[in-house]
């Protein structure tokens, strides 16, 4: 038996580099105390770094779910691939993505992914790897990850929303 119950133990595991993030930013205006201008600035810039990270996980946060949709996500070398149970799986380049939309569907949000060339791909949120998409979401132009997050977390509201779409070209 544990020293930590197994309840706070999932909390804080699944929200470790957003707790260590905020370790860096005390660990950093600690630092800053200790007198001179060195450690003053030596402070202040690792209490930034750290809280930029914050930020960044924090945000990330919205894409942990527990696994319930069936499926696999993987994000490898900017491909997109959801492995479905039942045949509805695909792969998609994130250099051809043309928007994205976060719906639900029988009580349960999907990420739908268009292509330039119209094909579409439905992405269960608590699919296993799901939480892999905040990394390649990232990586596109023009997208705010707080709008995405805010999205993910909308409990009430509508049932489609547009997270994200390309520039026209022109």
């Amino acid at each position: 038996m544990g020293l930590i119950r197994p309840e706070l133990s999932a909390w804080i595991g699944s929200r470790r580099e957003f707790l260590a993030s905020l370790a860096g930013v005390l660990f950093g205006i600690w630092v800053a105390t200790w007198g001179g201008w060195f450690f003053l600035g030596l402070g202040v810039l690792i209490a930034a770094v750290c809280a930029a990270l914050a930020v960044g996980s924090w945000r990330r946060l919205a894409f942990r779910h527990d696994v319930a949709a069936p499926g696999v996500v993987e994000v490898i070398e900017g491909q997109i691939s959801y492995f479905a149970a039942r045949g509805l799986g695909g792969a998609i380049a994130l250099r051809d993505l043309t928007e994205i939309r976060l719906l639900r569907l029988n009580g349960h949000d999907h990420w739908r992914l268009k292509t330039r060339d119209g094909q579409a791909l439905l992405i269960p949120v608590e699919a296993k790897g799901a939480e892999g998409l905040a990394n390649a979401f990232a990586a596109l132009p023009g997208l705010d990850m707080g709008r995405v997050s805010a999205a993910l977390m909308q409990k009430d509201g509508p049932s489609l929303r547009i997270v994200w779409a390309a520039a026209k070209p022109g």
